[in-house]
């Protein structure tokens, strides 16, 4: 990875948990670093031109999972949210999302919801799976501008 992509992380989203081991320096764009939860991903890689975003699932900063579809949906755009703005963006500069869901019963709920975080209409895709991390039944991963 060359010097000008950038690893982040933020305390308001759930962490991941090790960062990969890499030849590059971390470059945290926040002091508010979670270290509950780790896996062994980066939260968003930027480089100069876009911010990649790991899938972001229901969990809050705290480390407690939210229940209901749609308050599910709403904790997952609000840790896109936060990943993007430590990464020096806004929600507003999305340009593609991928939802992944546990059942397409859930669509509609969760469309609703969505609308709400993506009035600008990104490019999306939306894919039932069969198990989402820690069985959620929502996960949300972004590209957006800087």
């Amino acid at each position: 990875m060359s010097s000008d992509q950038q690893i982040i992380f933020t305390k308001d989203a759930p962490a991941v948990s090790k960062p990969l081991a890499l030849t590059y320096v971390q470059l945290p764009l926040t002091d508010k670093i979670n270290t509950h939860d780790m896996s062994n991903q980066s939260q968003a890689i930027k480089t100069p031109n876009m911010i990649y975003c790991s899938g972001q699932i229901p969990l809050t900063p705290e480390g407690e999972m939210v229940q209901g579809i749609t308050e599910q949906t709403r904790q997952a755009c609000k840790n896109v949210q936060a990943v993007v703005e430590a990464a020096g963006s806004t929600i507003s500069k999305v340009v593609k999302t991928t939802v992944f869901i546990s059942d397409m019963s859930y669509f509609a709920e969760i469309n609703s919801e969505y609308e709400k975080w993506f009035s600008h209409k990104p490019a999306r895709s939306c894919v039932a799976v069969k198990t989402l991390p820690k069985n959620v039944d929502v996960e949300i991963e972004v590209i957006a501008l800087p």
